[in-house]
């Protein structure tokens, strides 16, 4: 029985009714024609990829992050309020006089249950009254910003109620992780290792996609990536626990397999896209629903909905039940973590049978991405899987040891104030009584001038000034400047109100530059900034992967005079108009992301050239990974390890910041020198892409390599499926296999660099020897119709 593919209607008439010559070369013109229109419709596709990704991809992060987090207001935080029935309503009473939206209050008059309810976390803070005295009990564990809102905003009502406010914690976070920032940081490391891999999975090797591969190879590496993230939280950095180490480890492999699973169903019905649906939900969403960052009850309402559900915050929680509560409450968390992991796999399971059953033959899925090294495509599976594991394992790691061990444990280091006394000397000699008790914190300038010392602070070469009483007041005055950056200024509120209570004297702060309501933490700078900096390097990856006809800098750089301007017009839009970080300043806001998207664009070219996608690893390392901590941005550059207050004065997210910073609040006063940074970072990348491109010039299509016998293989190994599923005898199908292989070489090109790889499970049993069609068929010269060609998934 010969397996040669029955003839297609139209091949049999033309076998019955052969054409003349004439009638021939109208037919391939006009098939030419309708290729060539294919190819040109494909080509403007791909050339709107590259505007269209980056849109999608920067629009849901920097909408969401601005949108939620530059401006958190208290919106019925719950608490309990706990003592005898009539205090309790008299407390009641005035927080909601003075705070009426900002607390779901309840009352009770069992103080044990008030506290178990802060340790349980389904109360953020509880009020416990007892005659003139109203305790605060707070759960720093729970998050230090919902402790500190809650104190913030309840104790100016109950003092000015005539109540003695106490605080207690009922929760600390130990000294290694002061901040609580060790399970966000976890957290963020375990959902960007769920989700990841599918990135280029799909685009790369869609092989592995096969439901009994893929389910194994997840689970290695949901083990792989645990521990990795206990090796450097608990050895290297210290900020968990060796008694906790059982805890986590469990915790990150269920958080990777669990995303990784239904990022699984995901790719299934979406294809390669299915990594956007998946940062939409892990990401864009996640975040703001994690209550990590910002208490989720400061957030609009939909996030406390989605905080129960989505895996982000199942991971967080989860992670802080184990760090801070001794694993109270961690049960909930792992169980929404599991759900999803079977509701995956059991999607996953579900949509392969319907399509099995719908599909009778294998549909072969098409290979986008050739290689990650942006090279020849691996001639191995080995060295194509090595590649696909270093990518995410890199990013993975860079992730949690720069942003984890840069900013777990903030603390001041030679943070620069000012102090002034009516004489030099006399400050000289307060600073050696301070520089005794602050080990290095602060780094102090004696002065007698207070006008000098205000000047400083506005010019933020002094994050404060401490004004010694004199006889004209007997009070301390720290000039502050919280514009200048809002860490770094409640660091000086707080350390300086203990040195004048030590004095048993009152701290008067003279805030210089406060900010905005619109953005009370300060963080709409590091925000804008970060869209800038990930609209400049997406366009360049997304252009090499979707139209490598671009790279070439002749025909790139007209797209990044168009691109820049775009993106950083959407960039401004969502700051100002959309969500409301920012009031005026759009047109400087404007002009400023031009150069630096351009100037970051041609920064990650020069690793696009050397590296392909690989280039992420080294461009997002130092924009982002190294670049979040020494940008000043969140954090104060004199809370950061000495290595990254270093890098403040070089890196591009740095100089990004701080241009922001200068236009929205100090009338532009260190723009240029910031642009400069900026501009030198791109001319010097223009140059090195210059050299680079000199001794080898880039390529402008993707090379497949062997891509082509890969394909004749799964259809050598389809077509012996389907003959012993038939009962022909071994012998029998390997010679037809010979005369297939024969006529198949003789009608294909092995050049071809666009083709298709079988990822579904092969039938047991096929009706027809007929199989699917993939991309390489498109090269054989007699094609079916498109109404008798299976279509290809996407």
């Amino acid at each position: 029985m010969s397996d040669r593919q029955p003839q297609t209607r139209r091949e049999a008439l033309e076998s019955e009714h052969p054409v003349s010559d004439s009638e021939a070369g109208a037919t391939q013109t006009a098939e030419d024609e309708a290729a060539a229109k294919r190819a040109k419709a494909e080509f403007i596709g791909r050339t709107v990829a590259i505007f269209l990704m980056p849109l999608i991809f920067v629009g849901m992060m920097i909408t969401s992050y601005l949108g939620t987090m530059h401006s958190p207001e208290a919106n019925d935080m719950p608490i309990v309020v706990a003592g005898s029935s009539a205090k309790a309503d008299d407390v009641t009473f005035a927080i909601n006089g003075a705070e009426p939206d900002a607390f779901d209050i309840e009352s009770t008059d069992d103080i044990y249950s008030a506290h178990e309810d802060v340790v349980d976390r389904d109360a953020s803070a509880a009020i416990i009254v007892e005659g003139d005295t109203a305790t605060i009990v707070t759960a720093s564990g729970a998050g230090v910003q919902q402790a500190s809102t809650v104190e913030q905003l309840v104790r100016p009502a109950l003092e000015d109620d005539g109540m003695k406010v106490t605080t207690e914690d009922v929760a600390p976070l130990p000294d290694r992780d002061p901040t609580g920032m060790a399970a966000m940081f976890l957290m963020t490391a375990i959902v960007m290792a769920g989700y990841m891999p599918f990135s280029v999975l799909r685009s790369n090797s869609p092989e592995l996609l096969k439901f009994k591969r893929i389910v194994p190879i997840l689970a290695g590496w949901s083990a792989v990536i645990a521990g990795l993230v206990w090796t450097v939280a608990c050895p290297i950095l210290d900020v968990v626990d060796v008694k906790d180490t059982v805890a986590v480890l469990g915790i990150a492999w269920l958080g990777v397999f669990a995303i990784s699973c239904v990022q699984l169903f995901i790719t299934r019905l979406v294809g390669a896209l299915g990594v956007i649906i998946g940062i939409l939900f892990l990401m864009v969403l996640g975040m703001p629903s994690s209550n990590m960052a910002m208490p989720v009850y400061s957030m609009p309402k939909f996030f406390c909905f989605t905080h129960e559900f989505l895996p982000m915050p199942a991971i967080g929680e989860s992670l802080r039940s184990v760090l801070y509560f001794d694993g109270n409450g961690v049960t909930g968390h792992l169980f929404v973590l599991a759900l999803g992991a079977v509701a995956g796999l059991l999607m996953t399971k579900i949509y392969d049978h319907f399509y099995a059953k719908r599909n009778s033959h294998p549909v072969p899925l098409d290979v986008n991405v050739a290689a990650i090294h942006g090279g020849r495509r691996p001639d191995t599976k080995l060295m194509r899987y090595i590649s696909l594991t270093l990518f995410p394992l890199a990013m993975v790691t860079m992730m949690i040891t720069f942003m984890l061990g840069a900013m777990h444990s903030p603390t001041p280091k030679d943070m620069p104030v000012a102090v002034v006394g009516s004489s030099v000397e006399q400050a000289e000699d307060t600073i050696k009584q301070l520089d005794e008790q602050m080990d290095g914190k602060f780094e102090f300038t004696a002065l007698d001038d207070k006008g000098e010392a205000r000047r400083l602070v506005e010019n933020r070469d002094e994050v404060a000034a401490l004004v010694l009483p004199s006889e004209k007041s007997s009070d301390f005055e720290l000039l502050a400047n919280q514009a200048g950056n809002n860490a770094s200024y409640r660091v000086a509120v707080q350390v300086f109100e203990k040195v004048a209570q030590a004095q048993d004297s009152d701290l008067t702060v003279d805030n210089l530059k406060p900010l905005p309501d619109r953005d009370k933490n300060g963080v709409v700078v590091m925000y804008v900034a970060m869209g800038w900096i990930l609209a400049g390097f997406m366009v360049v990856v997304v252009a090499a992967n979707a139209n490598p006809w671009t790279r070439p800098l002749k025909r790139m750089l007209p797209i990044i005079v168009v691109y820049a301007p775009f993106m950083s017009l959407v960039v401004s839009t969502i700051a100002g108009p959309i969500t409301g970080a920012v009031d005026g300043h759009f047109a400087e806001l404007w002009g400023t992301g031009i150069i630096a998207i351009a100037c970051i664009s041609m920064f990650a070219m020069v690793f696009e050239r050397l590296l392909g996608m690989f280039a992420i690893i080294p461009v997002i390392g130092t924009l982002m990974f190294a670049g979040v901590p020494s940008s000043n941005g969140a954090l104060s550059q004199y809370m950061v390890p000495k290595f990254f207050a270093t890098l403040h004065d070089f890196l591009p997210m740095a100089a990004s910041v701080e241009t922001i910073r200068s236009i929205l609040y100090f009338d532009d006063d260190v723009v240029t020198e910031h642009l400069q940074v900026l501009g030198l970072w791109g001319l010097v990348s223009l140059a090195l892409v210059f050299l680079i491109d000199g001794v080898k010039p880039p390529r402008t299509e993707h090379d497949f390599g062997n891509l082509h016998l890969e394909r004749e293989r799964e259809i050598t190994k389809e077509q012996r499926k389907q003959a012993l599923a038939l009962g022909m005898s071994p012998s029998h199908q390997d010679s037809g296999e010979e005369e297939a292989d024969d006529e198949f070489s003789q009608g294909h090109d092995s050049h071809q660099t666009v083709q298709g790889s079988v990822v579904d499970e092969e039938p047991e049993d096929s009706g027809s020897p007929r199989r699917a069609p993939t991309a390489g068929d498109g090269l054989t010269h007699n094609r079916a119709p498109e109404d008798e060609r299976i279509p290809s998934t996407v």
